[in-house]
């Protein structure tokens, strides 16, 4: 794709459209930016874009484009069917996102990640994992840094892991990266789409360009069916790589990975290694040879993070679980009898639909939140129920219920916008009330 002399139109004014602003002027184009967006706000954002010497038009003014470009290059926060993206489908020769923008510009082999959980953590750990036998890589899309910003740099590299949403998918064309992978599928997200099946639609356009050179990973789950195909599971006998006894077993060859061994909690995390250790059989790397390198990774902060163990019991913070999905995958994989803290915002979610599990998994549950009443009187005749005002009370009532042996689990199952301005900061709220009971 060559873009000097070309005009290029940036929808967006966040990090993904500086970055592709920034790397459209790189490769010689004029650019001009655009963003519905309320001018007022966004006037830090008109900066931005101004030190680079790129104009940027807010408001009604962004959905009457006075020219015509060669391309437009929507962020994956706008929806292309909304009156900016319908407008710049007439007022350029082509509508991208942002990935596909960055990936014709690039050379370098993609390793990609979708599904609804477990992601950012998967990315991560491919990526540390390949640096770890000393490949140069770096993770970057719906994680870290926008995927512009790395062609940018045009730093040697042997492999970009990108984690991919649905947002970025839906507007990709000749995306096809070297290895595709979905972790799983769950209901999210449904603000933006009209009905399940446009979600899945929307991730699925991941492998609309699968071929003999390429390799699907992919959690076992009916109605999956792409060619070279590698499946994994730690709750199902079927997948081609499996859990049993704390390992990760390949069930073709026999070989097996100490997955208690590692820094990782939770039967979700030896899903995510079971997908390294897929894509390093790809790359001709042995399992003994990323051994290391995998055990010595940690989850990201917030998600299933093991916090400390006090008295036995351990402490993990899931504070990134913001859907039942995400909750019921932190669930799912404990082996230990759980104290969980549960709840937040008010959003809708039926969590009666987890009362089976709960009941197996859940000796004692803690809500908070807007949610914490009905949470409580959902669970009630399954597992036992309390409530408390705020996360330092949950922790402290945690101390007193849990014994040596189990595991007090901080999974929300939904929004934290009712007590905090995100789920970074509920997580970090979370750590300091354990880490302050370590003091005490």
């Amino acid at each position: 794709m060559r873009l000097a002399g070309k005009s290029i139109a940036v929808l967006g004014a966040g990090g993904s459209g500086l970055a592709a602003a920034s790397l459209a002027l790189h490769c010689g184009a004029s650019v001009a930016a655009f963003d519905s967006g309320d001018p007022k706000k966004l006037l830090p954002a008109v900066e931005k874009f101004a030190a680079k010497g790129v104009t940027l038009t807010c408001g009604e003014a962004a959905l009457s484009p006075a020219e015509k470009f060669d391309v437009a290059v929507i962020s994956p926060g706008i929806d292309a069917g909304t009156p900016i993206g319908k407008a710049f489908e007439l007022a350029a020769g082509e509508l991208i996102g942002e990935i596909e923008f960055a990936n014709r510009l690039s050379d370098v082999p993609v390793i990609a990640i979708t599904g609804t959980n477990g992601k950012t953590t998967t990315t991560s750990l491919i990526d540390s994992m390949l640096r770890g036998v000393g490949l140069k890589s770096v993770a970057a899309g719906n994680i870290g840094k926008a995927y512009s910003e790395v062609v940018v740099e045009g730093e040697s590299l042997d492999w970009v892991v990108l984690e991919v949403s649905s947002f970025q998918l839906e507007t990709v064309v000749d995306f096809a990266p070297c290895i595709s992978v979905w972790m799983n599928f769950a209901p999210d997200h449904m603000d933006r789409y009209q009905t399940l099946q446009d979600y899945r639609a929307a991730k699925l356009r991941l492998f609309e360009r699968v071929n003999y050179q390429t390799l699907v990973v992919s959690k076992f789950e009916e109605g999956f069916d792409f060619p070279l195909q590698s499946t994994f599971s730690a709750f199902t006998t079927e997948a081609e790589l499996g859990f049993e006894s704390g390992k990760i077993v390949d069930r073709a060859s026999g070989r097996t990975f100490d997955f208690h061994s590692g820094n990782l909690h939770g039967k979700h995390n030896a899903e995510n290694v079971m997908v390294a250790l897929a894509v390093a059989d790809q790359l001709g790397l042995s399992w003994e040879l990323v051994r290391e390198s995998i055990h010595e990774f940690e989850a990201p902060a917030h998600r299933c993070e093991k916090i400390t163990t006090i008295g036995g019991v351990t402490f993990i913070n899931d504070s990134k679980s913001t859907n039942l999905h995400s909750l019921e995958s932190a669930l799912a994989g404990e082996e230990k009898p759980v104290v969980l803290i549960v709840g937040g915002k008010e959003k809708g979610l039926d969590f009666l639909s987890l009362n089976e599990l709960v009941s197996v998994r859940v000796r004692e549950a803690i809500c908070i939140g807007e949610v914490a009443e009905k949470i409580s009187r959902d669970w009630s005749a399954v597992t036992n129920c309390t409530t408390a005002v705020s996360v330092e009370e949950a922790v402290a009532k945690s101390i007193d219920l849990a014994e040596a042996g189990e595991v007090v689990l901080f999974s929300p199952g939904t929004s934290s916008f009712d007590m905090f301005r995100g789920y970074e900061e509920r997580g970090e709220a979370f750590r300091k009330a354990v880490t302050d009971r370590m003091i005490a």
